[in-house]
């Protein structure tokens, strides 16, 4: 019977939750936001089903990377509507047209995430760009295997804990109509201070009502209501590039189109590292705890395909960034090689040495924040999420003048020395 001791051993890909026999196993929110399976004992026979799909408890031999591309779609439109370089839309339609299925995750009426399948071209837009959020599972692995039982050609598109929760929850059997494809992942943020940055942003935020939310739901819960129907959000894109481009990418949240407008009114736009969410989010202080070990990255999860943005072009292949997304693929296995050479992309080939570069995906573990207690501390003593990043986030006066003082010296060694000296001295640094 799962039993969960130590939230670091569970990543929440709900794999127990669907195959368990007797459906005894739900899934809770706890204090942080996150979901935990829980069991009901009464109901539970025992057979030990949900232990043996864990993907913590039951982990895989890596497989070595076989290629690594630098690649970019040459449709530039859908290359600015997609991260990656633009390479799960050209994927899933080959899947699409060859009469198959494709699973990824959309967003809810809520502005929250889930995982569904869809069998057409137009179902498939929903599922671009970058949404940097645990979606739900919810039947999505049975769904999964259900069609790839019925012989269609399935592409199940997650985060490597995702995708190593499928193959255990399918018991590793090979089935050669499934392309499991993942991401370079970061880490999860929590789904329960996403819910509420949203309602204190865009909703109505009501304090006594966050606080009688809290009493329902525990004394610490970050629990507050979804946004509904009401809500004034019409699209959210973490990473919009039409503006500032792909390095300097914008969290932008649009408003719901007027009747007979042409377009979406923006509600705001912020450089990524200006958003209290995304800083937050970037700054681990609220991921969920397994990513701080994470187990399933690398090569464990037997993906056929990982994909990510290549941001060693900014340093190693400058002539291939034209600042409107680089992707990087690493081919893991055949199968992954045979779809992707179905592609009509553009392609440079690389090496994990260069794709590490600028890559924090490639990190075994993302470090937690040292200040992950206080925010948390701090929402629940009736913080805003942007009030309480900005207290952890606050740079000391010392570290602000030692910070300026480097790029002072920065700046006068490149007027002497230029772009080389200043490399120069950084190998010399071992920096």
């Amino acid at each position: 019977m799962i039993h969960i001791t130590d939230k670091k051993n569970c990543c929440g890909c709900s794999a127990c939750v669907q195959r368990c026999p007797k459906h005894c196993i739900r899934l809770e929110e706890d204090t942080e936001g996150f979901l935990y399976p829980q069991v009901d004992e009464e109901t539970c026979i025992k057979c030990g089903l949900c232990e043996k799909v864990c993907p913590i408890l039951n982990q895989a031999d890596k497989l070595p990377v076989q290629e690594v591309l630098a690649v970019k779609n040459p449709d530039e439109k859908e290359r600015m509507n997609s991260s990656s370089g633009g390479v799960f839309l050209p994927l899933a339609r080959v899947v699409i047209n060859k009469g198959g299925v494709v699973f990824g995750a959309v967003y809810d009426e809520s502005w929250e995430v889930l995982h569904v399948y869809a069998e057409k071209i137009e179902d498939i837009y929903p599922m671009m760009g970058s949404k940097y959020l645990q979606s739900r599972i919810e039947t999505a692995y049975r769904d999964a295997e259900r069609f790839l039982k019925q012989g269609r050609e399935v592409m199940f598109v997650g985060s490597p804990c995702q995708i190593a929760g499928l193959r255990t929850f399918l018991r590793n059997k090979e089935y050669p109509n499934l392309l499991a494809v993942d991401f370079l992942c970061h880490g999860v943020p929590s789904p329960g201070v996403w819910r509420r940055y949203l309602a204190e942003t865009y909703g109505r935020y009501d304090a006594k009502e966050q606080s009688r939310l809290q009493a329902t739901a525990g004394k610490n819960s970050v629990l507050f209501s979804s946004l509904n129907a009401t809500s004034p959000i019409g699209d959210i894109k973490f990473r919009d590039k039409t503006e500032s481009g792909w390095k300097k990418y914008r969290f932008v949240v649009r408003q719901k189109s007027a009747p007979k407008a042409d377009q979406n009114t923006v509600l705001s736009s912020d450089i990524h590292y200006d958003n209290p969410f995304m800083r937050g989010f970037l700054s681990d202080i609220y991921l969920r705890p397994s990513c701080y070990e994470c187990k399933c990255k690398n090569g464990v999860n037997h993906s056929d395909l990982t994909i990510g943005d290549y941001w060693a072009a900014r340093v190693t292949d400058q002539d291939f960034d034209d600042d409107k997304g680089v992707g990087l693929v690493l081919v893991n296995t055949s199968k992954g090689k045979e779809y992707f050479d179905w592609l009509n992309m553009t392609v440079r080939k690389s090496d994990l040495d260069k794709a590490n570069l600028c890559n924090g995906g490639f990190n075994e573990h993302t470090h937690a924040h040292p200040k992950r207690a206080l925010f948390f501390a701090l929402i629940y003593q009736g913080k805003t999420i942007k009030d309480a990043v900005d207290i952890c986030l606050k740079i000391s006066l010392s570290s602000r003048v030692k910070n300026k003082t480097k790029r002072l010296v920065k700046g006068v060694v490149k007027q002497v020395l230029g772009d080389k000296g200043v490399k120069v001295i950084k190998t010399a640094l071992g920096k």
